[in-house]
């Protein structure tokens, strides 16, 4: 079985800084693309960020030039390093992975428990 755990999630004031990590455990041959999503209450879950295994990045427009996303390929770990939080960040964030378990199965995606993230005004 495969297991993505959140970490990292609280309450900051607005224009402040949060790290969130996502470790991937279990029997896990390779990890492609590893996303960040968001769902903000009320709203649908809207991807903020990903990262290939080769380490391209892409992020949504609302977090560009505040977010970082970064990939540690030999923990199976993925980060989100996010500097001048704004109330409207405030949201559930959950990592997704895509793993093969093994080299003759074909990936699945894999989601983490998520993390809340509350940005006070």
């Amino acid at each position: 079985q495969v297991q993505l755990v959140e970490s990292g999630g609280g309450l900051v004031q607005a224009g402040g800084s949060l790290r969130l990590s996502c470790a991937a455990s279990g029997s896990i041959f390779s990890i492609n693309t590893m996303d960040w999503y968001r769902q903000a209450l009320g709203n649908e879950r809207e991807l903020v960020a990903s990262i290939t295994i080769g380490g391209s990045t892409n992020y949504a427009d609302s977090v560009k030039g505040r977010f970082t996303i970064s990939r540690d390929n030999a923990k199976n770990t993925v980060y989100l390093q996010m500097n001048s939080l704004k109330p409207e960040d405030t949201a559930v964030y959950y990592c997704k992975a895509g793993i093969r378990t093994n080299p003759f199965k074909r990936q699945s995606d894999y989601w983490g428990q998520g993390t809340q993230v509350t940005v006070s005004s």
